[in-house]
């Protein structure tokens, strides 16, 4: 049978446009409405993350943020803010309910194609070629979300650092790229099959070189309270 005509070109324009298919006035709306419902905390938070998004010097920060502390409406505000300028903002998470919870959302390993290997493995990249639509999207993004990163081994925040660096041609630290990891470290680390206390603390994030770079965050007010 013959080989569909599907122009590459095709390809990038669409998962462009998925990107980019949100409602402007829709966005501009929310982040008018929401910004002033900030508490203290989460403004902090939210004016140095848009500073950090204007700056376009990247950065890795990491949001310390329990349940109940309103992580999600922040993170929300956050992509809106950026979508709402007709910018690109990639958010991914590391688990499919996680995924559910904020528009454009998608798992990590579907959106960043991370390796499978990890455990077994070292200096691993993502499956992204230069030539692909996904490698367009990550170059031209301005804030790349990684929410419920916490559980997630140490080698694929790994891979994503040299998938970037290789896309962008930048030796920086994740290409120049921002990058907003957030989670809660207390409840769920990686999970490794036959495996004991010491591999899941190796396999974390904070065990790994990158963590030296990470700029950290924190939500502490309960908002379920002060309901």
């Amino acid at each position: 049978m013959p080989t569909p005509d599907r122009g590459m070109n095709d390809a990038f324009n669409r998962e462009l446009e998925r990107e980019r298919e949100y409602d402007l006035h829709e966005l501009i709306l929310s982040v008018q409405t929401n910004v002033p419902l900030l508490n203290p905390k989460q403004r902090e938070v939210y004016d140095t993350l848009i500073n950090a998004i204007d700056d376009g010097n990247g950065g890795l920060f990491f949001l310390d943020a329990p349940g109940g502390t309103g992580k999600t409406f922040l993170m929300s505000l956050i992509l809106a803010t950026v979508r709402a300028r007709s910018e690109i903002a990639v958010a991914t998470a590391s688990s499919g309910i996680a995924a559910t919870l904020l528009d454009g959302y998608r798992t990590a390993h579907s959106a960043l194609k991370l390796p499978l290997n990890l455990q077994t493995t070292e200096q691993l990249t993502c499956n992204i070629s230069k030539h692909s639509a996904m490698a367009k999207v990550l170059v031209a993004s301005k804030i790349i979300i990684w929410d419920e990163c916490t559980m997630a081994h140490k080698r694929a925040l790994e891979a994503l650092d040299r998938i970037l660096k290789d896309l962008r041609n930048d030796s920086r630290c994740f290409g120049g790229a921002m990058i907003l990891l957030s989670g809660y470290f207390r409840p769920t680390l990686p999970v490794i099959p036959r495996s004991i206390a010491a591999d899941e603390i190796n396999a974390c994030l904070k065990a790994s070189n990158l963590w030296r770079y990470v700029k950290k965050l924190q939500l502490s007010v309960n908002m379920e309270l002060h309901c």
